[in-house]
């Protein structure tokens, strides 16, 4: 098992959840729970993939990908804030549309081999020995925003003015709205932001980390653990960001545990039968399971550092609890 090849794939993959637990981040500190990103990211892989192909320009693909992302939130958008129907149905409703969408509308691209996104090392960056090789080679152009995406995102949450006022719509939209922050606009933006982010992530699984379109599991439940992410996380870019990378080593490492029973005619002390390598691939999305069960209880979801008005919907004159 070569560490430095499961670091490398860990950064790969840390991405697309990276792209993803960030934009749910955004939704989520706007006050609007968001249970849709499966559905956006999947349909972001779609539409990706399929305007690449057919353009022959992966960043016009990327593009498309966000903005098919970011249309497909705003019907959330419009159910939760607008209606003020329950996010937690609108948010599972929106991932059975998405993906429905993206299986009819994908149908006949899988075996298509569209322009990607170019890989490339860093010059000077990847001599370094280990880090070079883990950070700054051969990885896709998507990778190296992720580096430094989390903390300007980071930054923008806690040390600007906008950052100041998403925290304000999140906690307190009463306050705001009476300091004149437009609190329904605010999360409409934001939940635009997110559903982007989250096309964007699935546009890195067709068009970077693992190019080919898959039909339903192209995502893999990648955006249900994005979500869990954002929990553990405690609604920080810079912890999710850790997670995502982290959670990235530990798929890979779990493929590496089931390699051959022998290498160089000796028992891989390694090795992992398929029993226990089917129960080390299904850890990852039991905590995602426990993640939603604690995030699902308000009580929890307080102590844990949770907006204080997530999942609640905001209406103009009435007095905040």
């Amino acid at each position: 098992m070569n560490l430095i090849i499961i670091l490398h794939a860990g950064l790969a993959t840390g991405t697309i959840l990276l792209f993803a637990a960030i934009g749910e981040i955004f939704a989520e500190r706007a006050g609007i729970l968001n249970l849709g990103v499966e559905g956006m990211m999947l349909l972001g892989a779609m539409a990706g993939f399929s305007t690449s192909l057919a353009t022959g320009n992966p960043w016009l693909g990327l593009a498309v990908a966000m903005l098919a992302g970011g249309l497909l939130s705003m019907l959330h958008g419009l159910v939760t804030i607008h209606f003020q129907a329950d996010q937690v149905v609108s948010g599972l409703t929106l991932t059975f549309l998405g993906t429905g969408l993206a299986l009819v509308l994908g149908e006949g691209l899988t075996g298509q081999n569209p322009p990607l996104i170019p890989s490339f090392n860093i010059p000077g960056l990847a001599l370094i020995p280990f880090i070079g090789p883990v950070f700054f080679e051969d990885h896709s152009l998507l990778v190296y925003v992720g580096y430094i995406f989390a903390p300007l995102t980071w930054y923008y949450i806690y040390k600007t003015r906008p950052g100041m006022h998403l925290r304000a719509v999140g906690e307190k939209p009463e306050a705001a709205d009476t300091m004149g922050i437009s609190v329904y606009g605010l999360r409409y933006f934001y939940v635009f932001v997110g559903g982007c982010l989250a096309g964007l992530a699935g546009a890195t699984i067709s068009l970077s980390v693992s190019p080919g379109w898959y039909s339903a599991q192209t995502t893999s439940g990648q955006g249900w653990i994005a979500i869990a992410l954002v929990i553990f996380a405690q609604w920080d870019p810079l912890r999710a960001a850790l997670g995502a990378y982290l959670f990235g080593a530990l798929r890979r490492g779990i493929l590496d545990l089931q390699g051959p029973p022998t290498l160089f005619g000796f028992t891989n002390p390694l090795f992992i039968n398929s029993n226990w390598g089917f129960f080390l691939q299904m850890m990852p999305y039991l905590l995602t399971i426990i993640a939603l069960v604690i995030g699902s209880r308000a009580a929890t979801r307080k102590r844990l550092g949770a907006p204080a008005a997530l999942g609640v919907p905001y209406i103009r004159g009435e007095r905040g609890a």
